[in-house]
């Protein structure tokens, strides 16, 4: 398989929240090459982040669905990354989607912080462009291609249960 043009398909929206154009722009670029970005929906702060999920103000149109991973800044405007994070696991709903926090801060508390709140991974924003393009590579790759995430929908989930553990005598 030719890494360069991997083309991951039947792949599901990535949620990138991001209020740094840069990053966001640098991550996008990191995920063209898996041919990923085109799957991928952009929102400056967490509010239109939760409003994207919740299909709330200007997402209340797009295609139903959870994304199959969020990328999430901590620090943004609005509604903190913290705050995202804390409202995605406490919703049956969106609690199985996987979330991984790109923020440049090192310190151990907002690192504990999203850990105990369910972050499925935290991985610190590289200072050099060509780590930086590197980690977003590898992130996506894992999370979109090589991950099996959960089933779509509980509806889903209980018929897939049902069927592989058929009730007694039937």
């Amino acid at each position: 398989m030719n890494g360069k043009n991997m083309e991951i398909n039947g792949i599901k929206s990535i949620l990138l929240v991001e209020d740094d154009p840069q990053d966001a722009e640098l991550t996008l670029a990191a995920l063209e090459e898996h041919n990923l970005a085109n799957k991928v929906a952009v929102v400056r702060d967490g509010e239109k982040a939760l409003d994207y999920l919740y299909r709330r103000g200007e997402f209340k149109t797009r295609a139903g669905g959870n994304p199959i991973l969020v990328l999430l800044d901590l620090k943004m405007p609005k509604v903190n990354g913290l705050e995202v994070l804390k409202t995605i696991k406490a919703d049956g709903d969106l609690k199985t989607i996987p979330v991984v926090v790109l923020s440049s801060s090192r310190e151990m508390p907002d690192l504990v912080e999203c850990y105990q709140h369910g972050v499925n991974a935290y991985v610190v924003k590289p200072v050099d462009f060509g780590e930086f393009m590197k980690a977003v590579k590898q992130l996506g790759i894992f999370w979109a291609a090589i991950n099996e995430p959960p089933p779509a929908g509980k509806e889903e989930a209980k018929h897939e249960t049902a069927a592989a553990h058929p009730a007694p005598g039937g």
